[in-house]
């Protein structure tokens, strides 16, 4: 449940936009069976459906790694026997911003107050090997100690918990950690059972620790009510500072949007959130009706790219050095379309994120004169 396929399910241009099929199974016209049945067959297939779109987050994250574009030696781990299938120039460099601006959040995050206890809840996490490289990266400088949990459907947390005891290596970077005052929690869990009326507590969870929520594509599988109703399961339980990193699809209304929605409905995915949270001011105003006034802010994966403080330059040229990349146009487009979006209560993330301005642009200001 990690991501849509990460600038993966389909690539506009001269041929047209790449499609792959996946269909729910069984009689698509529901020949037979009642409209209960059909919901009752529906669900799991859906479900089926948005646990495997994991398969294609990782195989991107597999392809970016392979090429250079990022250093992660944990990607193909969670995905034993397969080899990385390299993937077009623009998906490897989305896969880069978007790992490297969530990472960024993150870093900051953690090393402000390094005394300071701190907890990452990352929601419908599937195969994310987040805890470990940060773990590697920051593991000497957290006196305060981490506390990291993942969240995730049954399925996927079965399959990442038996890596996890079939890799030594990883057993005992999990064992470390412990020893480090690092907390890894891998809990199964279908987030709308938070939405209930007396859900079952979190098992590990903190509320009085700054905390930090990951939802990297996940929130956008349910219903605005639900994806709603999940956040404030946090805005209530957590009493410390608290914080929302979102990445995810926008812009659904114009000819390349609509494409990018046809393309996934082809393979049965179906954004929930998506016309709702269109923009990246809709996004914004989301944070904060959902109480994070301590700021709210919002970048398209292309301006993050474009933006010295997210992507330095001679890193920006590096990653260009990798591959040639013909597809311009079609890169601006297809980035233009998927965000980063961050907000939060509480000084220490006004503290940590100082200097990362995600406001509103002039840009946005056009758009919204053009309709």
């Amino acid at each position: 449940m990690e991501s849509i396929p990460n600038l993966n399910t389909f690539r506009s241009g001269r041929g047209g936009p790449r499609r792959r099929r996946a269909g729910l199974g069984g009689s698509s016209d529901g020949h037979g069976l009642d409209p209960h049945q059909l919901v009752d067959h529906a669900e799991p297939a859906r479900d089926r459906i948005v646990r495997e779109t994991d398969n294609d987050a990782g195989s991107s994250r597999m392809s970016a790694v392979a090429l250079g574009y990022l250093h992660d030696e944990y990607a193909g781990i969670f995905f034993p026997g397969q080899d990385p299938i390299k993937r077009y120039p623009i998906i490897n460099r989305g896969t880069y911003v978007r790992t490297t601006a969530v990472d960024e959040l993150v870093v900051r995050f953690i090393t402000t107050r390094p005394a300071e206890r701190k907890q990452i809840i990352s929601l419908g996490a599937g195969s994310d090997t987040r805890f470990f490289r940060l773990y590697d990266r920051l593991k000497s400088t957290q006196p305060g100690g981490i506390v990291y949990h993942e969240l995730d459907l049954e399925a996927n947390v079965d399959r990442k918990r038996t890596a996890l005891r079939s890799s030594m290596a990883l057993s005992q970077k999990v064992h470390d950690a412990e020893s480090d005052g690092w907390r890894y929690h891998l809990n199964a869990l279908d987030l709308r059972d938070l939405t209930k009326k007396s859900p079952s507590p979190i098992p590990g969870m903190e509320t009085q620790c700054p905390t930090l929520l990951l939802s990297e594509c996940c929130l956008c599988y349910l219903s605005p009510e639900d994806a709603g109703s999940v956040i404030q399961y946090f805005t209530m339980h957590v009493a410390a500072p608290l914080a929302l990193v979102l990445y995810e699809p926008i812009r659904p209304f114009d000819a390349f949007g609509k494409t990018m929605v046809s393309n996934l409905a082809s393979r049965a995915i179906h954004l929930q959130t998506l016309k709702r949270y269109s923009s990246l001011d809709a996004q914004r105003q989301r944070l904060r009706i959902a109480g994070f006034t301590g700021g709210q802010n919002a970048r398209d994966v292309r301006q993050l790219w474009e933006t010295d403080a997210w992507v330095a330059q001679s890193e920006r040229e590096r990653v260009e050095g990798l591959e040639w990349l013909d597809e311009v146009e079609e890169w601006n487009l297809l980035a233009s379309h998927y965000c980063v979006a961050w907000g939060w209560k509480g000084d220490v993330f006004g503290e940590a994120w100082q200097g990362l301005e995600g406001f509103r642009t002039a840009s946005e200001d056009r758009d919204a004169e053009n309709g």
